[in-house]
């Protein structure tokens, strides 16, 4: 039952005794198979920690900056152990080659299936990027948190952090690219 550095058998465990400390019945009907279940959503949700972004994967182009936007996020914040989700925008400056699209979303899931801060998330895309041998990065999160509207402040705000790093430290660079990022359709008219 133990698959890539995870072992679901000891999590059921764990999860059963949870129950039972919550003063539920795990042998009652509808908790009979939680456990289980519990260690299988484990495995996916943290799978990050397993993964390779599979970065290498690139075809040689010329082009300036490659944009990808709207990548959804799940992650679990590490103080509270609930979810926090969103979106993540990137942007980067290669150097005659470029990632595999989907390699993007892979490095976007490599990171947030992990227990995590959004802060943390975002600097992490950005420095892989980094290390391979970009000119430039950015990486925009726009994160809802239930630790925040489920517990303490119960409040709904959107969470955004943001991360640059080599040529999109260039105020002007980073400001078009924004631009993009938040209206295409806008901006590509004045390109």
């Amino acid at each position: 039952m133990k698959e890539k550095g995870l072992n679901k058998r000891k999590i059921a465990k764990l999860v059963r005794q949870l129950l039972i400390e919550l003063g539920e019945n795990p042998d009652r009907e509808g908790l009979i198979g939680t456990p289980d279940r519990m260690a299988s959503m484990y495995e996916e949700i943290f799978g990050g920690y397993h993964m390779d972004a599979e970065l290498d994967v690139t075809f040689s182009d010329e082009t300036d900056v490659v944009i990808a936007r709207d990548i959804q996020f799940y992650s679990m914040c590490e103080h509270h152990m609930l979810p926090f989700f969103g979106k993540i925008h990137i942007a980067y400056v290669p150097t005659g080659r470029v990632f595999g699209i989907s390699k993007l979303v892979r490095l976007v899931e490599k990171y947030s299936r992990r227990l995590q801060i959004q802060e943390r998330l975002t600097k992490e895309v950005a420095d892989e990027l980094m290390r391979m041998g970009v000119k430039g990065a950015m990486v925009i999160a726009e994160g809802e948190h239930l630790c925040m509207r489920m517990r303490g402040v119960r409040n709904n705000s959107s969470i955004l952090t943001l991360g640059y790093r080599g040529v999109m430290e260039q105020k002007d660079l980073r400001e078009h690219v924004l631009a993009i990022i938040q209206n295409p359709k806008a901006d590509l008219r004045s390109v």
